[in-house]
Parts: C-alpha cells; structure tokens; sequence
C-alpha cells in the first residue's frame, strides 16, 4: 500500500496550539478522573457486561472488550458515576458516547461479517470508524479487531480523543482528522466499516473502500424520517442489505470544523 499510515500516539503535538480564527472552539480539556473503587472496579465493569448479556448480547469478544475498557475515563469527571449506566452522555459539541448496549450491539453485528463467517472467535481484520467522538468505542474496536483507523470531523473531538486515548498506548488505533463521508482511501480495503452518525445513506464512498467479504454497520434515515440500523455485507456479486432496528445519532455530515 502506498504512502505512510498515521501512527498513534507518537504523533501527538506538544507544542503552542496553531491559530483557530474560524475553527470550532476547542472542546475543554476533561479534568483529571480519580477513580473510586466504586467506579473503576472489575466489578463495575463486571456488571455492566452482565447487563449487556442479559439484553442479548452473546459474543463472547465483545463481551470481554466491553468489560476491559474503562468508560469513565471517556467522561467528564462530573459523569463518572453515570459512567458504567446504560445512557449517552455529553461530551461537547452537541455530541455524545453512545450507551454502552448500542456499542455492543453494532461491535457485535460488525463481527457477524461474512469473512469470519467460517472463523468464530478471530479478530475482525482492518475496521475504519466513522466519527470518533471521545474515542471510547474505538479503543472497544481495539480489542476485537486487528487494526483501527477513526476519524472525526470536528478538531476539538479529535483532540480530546487524542488525549483520552493516549494513555492506553493503543498501537492498533490510528486517529484522523478529516471527512467521515468520503472515508478514509489510503487504509482501504476494511474488513468493516462502523459509523456513529447517520445519513439519507450510506455513502458510495463507504461501500468502495470495503473489501470483498466485509460488512458495513450504520444508522441511515429511514421511510419513516426516523434512523435504522442498517448492515450492509459486500460479496463477490454485490452487496446485500438489511434494515434492522430504529435508532437514534447525530446526522452525518461533511467536511471538517
């Protein structure tokens, strides 16, 4: 493959931020998380996967990624309580994590592609993820795929994702600043493509950059202007659709603010 891929987290700045006359204000740096017992403990994390296997979800990799990855150190310090609960949570910019059995949920139906139709229990291959938000289910994607590209549209996101992942020294996880509607080329082909705002469709661009054999789990407008979750498998004939439940994100959009 041609050209270098971005590397993580190696290529953090540390120097005075750049000038951002007409950019997006910066999302607030979150304040430092001292956790309690009560908010960090295995245990915590223990029951909130068994919430998630009591609602249906049965893969045993995404159960272990769930119960490995510590939210509370994706929200603000005034959430942390709320952390390991079932909800959405702010994390500016109008933007939200998504609760905890809706990540899941996409993880595992990402996992249901057809190229591990014969290999239950591997990692997923090449996944790129469509709006970083404060980089929580891209360190999930981390645990049950073999590499990760994210990439965000909006600068103060990206940074705070940046910041939020650093600590985990996530070598697999590359983060990118740019347009989630046109994906990302240069890492092409995924085995998977996971997006966590939703559009009138998936974009062209999506299906093009997905290999033979790799799924596509996204939320798209539905008939009845609502969202649905929608799976979209690519094959050696084509691609084969399926509309599943109604959800609810933020809309897709282009360019970069």
């Amino acid at each position: 493959m041609a050209g270098q891929r971005p590397g993580f987290p190696a290529r953090l700045t540390t120097g005075a931020p750049a000038a951002t006359r007409g950019r997006t204000p910066a999302v607030p740096a979150r304040p430092a998380v001292h956790a309690t017992p009560s908010m960090a403990s295995d245990a915590v994390r223990a029951r909130m996967v068994q919430r998630l296997a009591a609602q249906g979800i049965v893969d045993a990799r995404v159960l272990r990624a769930m119960g490995t990855v510590e939210r509370h150190m994706f929200v603000d310090s005034a959430l942390v309580n709320q952390a390991y609960e079932d909800t959405s949570l702010p994390i500016g910019l109008g933007q939200t994590i998504s609760k905890p059995s809706v990540v899941a949920r996409m993880i595992e139906l990402l996992l249901g592609a057809p190229s591990l139709s014969n290999k239950p229990g591997d990692r997923l291959g090449r996944v790129l993820e469509i709006g970083t938000g404060c980089g929580y289910q891209a360190a999930v994607l981390s645990h049950v795929a073999t590499e990760v590209y994210s990439i965000e549209r909006l600068r103060g996101l990206h940074e705070r994702a940046r910041a939020n992942l650093r600590p985990f020294r996530l070598a697999t996880v590359h983060l990118l600043l740019g347009d989630g509607m046109v994906g990302y080329a240069k890492g092409a082909p995924y085995a998977g493509i996971i997006a966590a705002a939703g559009g009138e469709a998936v974009p062209e661009a999506w299906i093009a950059q997905l290999a033979v054999g790799g799924r596509i789990v996204a939320p798209t407008q539905s008939s009845s202007g609502g969202q649905a979750l929608v799976v979209i498998d690519k094959t050696a004939r084509g691609t084969e659709r399926r509309v599943l439940e109604a959800v609810h994100f933020v809309p897709l959009k282009s360019g970069i603010a």
